[in-house]
């Protein structure tokens, strides 16, 4: 990780944990807003209007988080709006790297080597890791934010009048049962696997790993309709695709969330094939990053050897190709 601009250490997956081996996810640093008139979001400061051709986002393929972004920017139609650059998938102990894996580019603004560096041009003295997504300004040369859930956001409304005429991820009326459910679901999925799997001790992994069959077995008794709410697609379901179309080729295994597979669950993979042929979504999802990414992982995975399944994943990606 970086102290004070300067990498201190090897990367490690383990941000932190409790007293009782929980693991605790590092919180986001960068949290400006992109605006349709360039007017201060949320948190963090003004002056990011909504432009065509002035913002990069850099993605791992292997990553949810940054999953979440490229569906959104895939949903609203950004695609000539906001440019992508996809990272290394495999861990690196300086953490996310361009360049050098099929798929994977180099840095086209500052050829840097490692995502740090883009860290530390941000604020030159940051301390933390360096995560994606990662929204980049190239007029400013300078972060926008790293925050997952705010850029899936700010991609629902900021560009809106550049990208008109497409489906609202977080309509006002139904943004609380959103906001409620995005918190289950982030809870004992999204940040639940990575309890699981990440976990210290007995304990923790027992609490965790029985959160995350609850949620799966709360979410298929409850999905009654084409999406979470009914026929509408919203940014709920975005949450969760990219945490589901993870879990038999990672988190089952290698996370050790192995009580049941997805593909025991009827409904969610039913669920989850009709999220896959929503225009743009199956082209976010690179199974071969996935596994090489996760698997890259020391602390789970030393010898790095990747599994050849599951069969069943890779079918039904190459079914909606």
């Amino acid at each position: 990780m970086l102290v004070n601009g300067r990498w201190a250490a090897d990367w490690q997956p383990v941000q932190a944990k409790d007293g009782q081996g929980r693991f605790m996810r590092q919180d986001s640093s960068f949290r400006n807003w992109i605006t349709a008139d360039g007017s201060p979001g949320p948190t963090g400061s003004g002056g990011f209007r909504a432009e065509a051709g002035r913002y990069r986002l850099y993605v791992a393929l292997i990553c949810p988080w940054a999953s979440r972004t490229l569906i959104a920017r895939k949903l609203k139609g950004l695609d000539d709006l906001v440019a992508v650059t996809v990272l290394n998938p495999v861990v690196t102990d300086q953490g996310w790297a361009f360049g050098g894996y099929p798929g994977a580019d180099a840095d086209p603004l500052h050829g840097a080597s490692h995502l740090h560096q883009l860290y530390t041009r941000a604020d030159a003295d940051y301390t933390g890791r360096a995560t994606v997504p990662l929204l980049w300004d190239e007029r400013t040369d300078s972060a926008v934010s790293n925050e997952s859930a705010e850029i899936l956001r700010m991609f629902d409304s900021a560009f809106a009048d550049l990208a008109p005429g497409r489906p609202v991820l977080y309509p006002a009326d139904l943004a609380a049962r959103i906001d409620a459910l995005n918190a289950q679901i982030y809870d004992g999925l999204n940040n639940g696997v990575y309890k699981a799997g990440f976990a210290s001790t007995q304990t923790a992994y027992d609490e965790a790993v029985a959160g995350v069959f609850a949620t799966l077995d709360r979410l298929e008794g409850g999905l009654d309709g084409a999406y979470l709410f009914g026929d509408r697609l919203t940014e709920s379901d975005i949450r969760l695709f990219v945490t589901l179309i993870r879990f038999d080729a990672a988190y089952h295994g290698l996370f050790k969330t192995n009580i049941r597979r997805l593909a025991d669950y009827p409904r969610l993979s039913a669920w989850l094939e009709r999220m896959l042929r929503l225009p743009g979504v199956a082209g976010t999802v690179s199974l071969d990053h996935i596994k090489a990414g996760y698997y890259s992982i020391k602390a789970l995975n030393p010898t790095g050897i990747v599994p050849a399944g599951p069969d069943h994943v890779a079918r039904l990606l190459a079914s909606v190709a």
